[in-house]
């Protein structure tokens, strides 16, 4: 799945259930579900999210909603493969990016 956010040091929580298509109360779910969320809170309890948080939003994502791991597959993934899974993550999400850029430049052809 491609996120197409804009380049910030922090984002909202309603940036981020918008750009992933999901509802907040499931964004925070997953924040008290998985122990590499750590959401900054301001002075009024607000969560900012910065590009890290995202990078692992999307992975807790594609682990759940694309591949089907229950919560508790996805927690062991993330512990026992983080490094190997990240890195084929990351790599499929930039050539995600860049057909989704082909695809645009294609329809404005």
């Amino acid at each position: 799945m491609y996120i197409d956010l804009p380049e910030k040091r922090y984002y909202g929580i309603g940036e981020v259930a918008n750009a992933f298509g999901v509802n907040t109360s499931l964004i925070r779910f997953w924040e008290k579900e998985f122990d590499v969320l750590k959401p900054k809170k301001n002075a009024k309890g607000n969560r900012k999210f910065t590009p890290e948080d995202i990078k692992n939003l999307q992975f807790i994502y594609h682990l759940v909603k694309e591949r089907g791991f229950t919560l508790e597959g996805a927690k062991t993934h993330l512990k026992e493969e983080k490094k190997e899974s990240l890195e084929n993550f990351e790599i499929i999400h930039k050539l995600e990016s860049i057909k989704s850029q082909l695809i645009k430049i294609k329809n404005e052809l």
